[in-house]
């Protein structure tokens, strides 16, 4: 549909980091030309599921959460916390493990699962692909508080040039919105709960 045709409204919505990514849309006696028709008609549906796997798989964001994951290391090694960095902490560091360790797990599934929908076809969605999609956003809500304990009160988001704070404070700021909006991704592209009726269903067959 071309979101300038009349009949279309579209009302932004504020995140909760302050952001503007989502939007409120109102389709009021919009009329689309039939040239538009994507695939055959009355198939919408069946596309979408199709979608949606792709989208799950690539929720996984283990490319992304391997990079996070290099960068609280990064950081913890110059955060103090007791007199010492951070990363020395045993409790921060068994955290730190184990969530690597789900991380490589996931990797490894997510591999499982592409390699999988090569040798099958692309013709229907993967239900292993909602295992990560649960996995994969847990991972990144760990690691943004992972990353949030790190950074501590430097998060907060007021100007680090004038309260003297130290120089960690100019990208610390960035840390607490990415926080806030990583809560959403247990939710978009089906919440985590529906991918555990999936899954239920679809691979355990109860």
């Amino acid at each position: 549909i071309d979101m300038k045709s009349r009949g279309i409204t579209v009302r932004p919505i504020q995140t909760i980091d302050g952001g503007v990514e989502v939007n409120e849309v109102f389709f009021d006696d919009v009329e689309v030309p039939v040239t538009n028709l994507v695939g055959e008609e009355n198939k919408g549906w069946d596309y979408a599921k199709f979608l949606l796997g792709n989208e799950r798989t690539n929720i996984a964001r283990v490319g992304m959460s391997k990079e996070r994951v290099r960068r609280i290391k990064d950081l913890a090694s110059r955060v103090q916390a007791g007199g010492k960095p951070l990363i020395e902490d045993a409790r921060f560091r068994e955290k730190l493990t184990a969530t690597e360790i789900e991380l490589k797990a996931l990797e490894l599934t997510q591999m499982r699962v592409v390699a999988n929908e090569s040798k099958n076809g692309r013709g229907k969605p993967d239900p292993a692909s909602s295992i990560l999609k649960i996995k994969g956003s847990e991972i990144q809500q760990t690691i943004t508080e992972l990353l949030l304990e790190v950074t501590g009160p430097f998060a907060l988001p007021f100007a680090p040039e004038e309260d003297g704070r130290n120089e960690l404070a100019d990208w610390a700021t960035t840390i607490a919105p990415t926080y806030f909006n990583t809560r959403k991704v247990s939710i978009y592209g089906g919440s985590n709960e529906i991918q555990r009726n999936i899954i239920t269903k679809a691979v355990l067959g109860l």
